[in-house]
């Protein structure tokens, strides 16, 4: 096993770093306190290729492999989870679903506008009543003559108020649970379709949360990504790749969190010398150090499986749980070094433990996770 990164990897990681550190890092704060991320990073994403990563030239996108994604992703992390989840979402849910599943309309449609960032993708599969329990979604879709007409709402969707197209999940048979479940590629100024933002939330603050609600929203039938009926294993497809993507961004998370600590660890003195100096604060930074390394070495794998071709989704279910998990360890004990000052936003861990806290929810929880992970070792389904 060779863990060595090849130039181009390394190249790309060089270029994120660069970018996160020059377009980011400044205004991490600013933006935070507004509650919104300026827009403006969008296209700057796009320039630099990030939201095209393992997407065909031939739709405009900038190629690569899951491993090159998930550096750049790590970084965008450890930079801002905000902005790391724009590409999760645009690009990871997205755009690669309807690479794999589009029609070659709809990819002439929408991936070159969607990797140069001239339009964003949001993902429509939570509802407000439903959650971990997405085969039972409630949101329909009507065939009417050659268009379907779309009733329902949906809750937390990561660019809600700012994406050109939804990748919107509704019932549109009446098979029973998830075997009902299509998916719909719905531009978002399609008339009776309107958006909320969510405000007030503990982390991810400047990332553009929103609700949706559809009346009468009306489709042509080319709208259809895929098969009727195939739409929630085409979610679940979807969540499957996203989940290495979260966990890539934990890992930036954690390793935010591990550069934090050090940094500060050196140079605050008490009782006249660095505490960096006292056991107590080498274990809290250690063991930081090895949440680091072991999140990162498992959503790598996961990335080396899909690139091999291999089954991978219990490997991403393992990588999301162990990250997530170990991004609110690493932001916590990252506080504990900082003291009084962690709590205070004008210092980044307090910021880090708000954003992670997240990440052991959205994409499957981390009970839904075990639930994954259960069921690939027994054989036994709990759904």
């Amino acid at each position: 096993m060779n863990l060595e990164l090849s130039e181009e990897q390394a190249a790309a990681r060089r270029l994120a770093k660069d970018f996160v550190d020059g377009e980011i890092a400044p205004n991490v704060v600013a933006w935070d306190r507004a509650e919104d991320v300026d827009r403006s990073i969008v296209k700057k994403l796009g320039e630099v290729g990030f939201l095209g990563l393992t997407i065909d030239e031939a739709y405009g996108g900038s190629g690569g492999d899951h491993l090159t994604y998930c550096l750049v992703t790590e970084e965008l992390g450890r930079g801002d989870s905000s902005v790391r989840g724009i590409v999760s979402v645009s690009l990871g849910l997205v755009a690669k679903t309807i690479q794999t599943y589009g029609s070659e309309e709809q990819k002439r449609q929408w991936l070159p506008r969607l990797t140069a960032g001239e339009a964003l993708g949001c993902f429509g599969l939570t509802e407000p009543g439903t959650g971990s329990d997405a085969g039972n979604l409630v949101t329909k879709a009507v065939r009417d003559g050659d268009d379907y007409v779309i009733n329902g709402s949906k809750m937390f969707i990561t660019n809600g108020t700012w994406a050109d197209v939804v990748l919107l999940f509704a019932r549109s048979t009446d098979a029973p649970g998830h075997k009902g479940v299509s998916a719909f590629l719905v531009p978002t100024d399609t008339p009776g379709l309107t958006r909320r933002t969510i405000h007030g939330k503990l982390g991810l603050r400047g990332q553009a949360t929103a609700e949706l609600a559809l009346e009468d929203v009306r489709v042509p039938a080319s709208a259809l990504l895929g098969r009727e009926g195939k739409g929630f294993s085409i979610a679940m497809s979807a969540l499957a790749k996203g989940r290495m993507s979260v966990a890539a961004g934990c890992v930036g998370i954690a390793q935010a969190a591990l550069d934090a600590a050090v940094g500060y660890a050196g140079e605050r003195e008490q009782f006249g010398k660095p505490i960096a100096s006292y056991q107590l604060v080498q274990e809290l930074l250690s063991d930081i150090a090895v949440d680091v390394d072991a999140a990162r070495l498992l959503t790598w794998r996961v990335a080396d499986l899909i690139d091999r071709g291999e089954e991978f989704a219990t490997a991403a279910s393992k990588a999301k749980l162990f990250a997530s998990e170990a991004a609110v360890r690493c932001a916590n004990n990252a506080l504990q070094v900082f003291g009084g000052y962690g709590y205070i936003d004008e210092y980044p861990v307090g910021k880090l433990l708000r954003d992670a806290r997240v990440m052991t929810l959205y994409e499957g929880t981390s009970q839904i996770q075990k639930l994954i992970i259960g069921r690939a070792l027994t054989g036994v389904s709990a759904f």
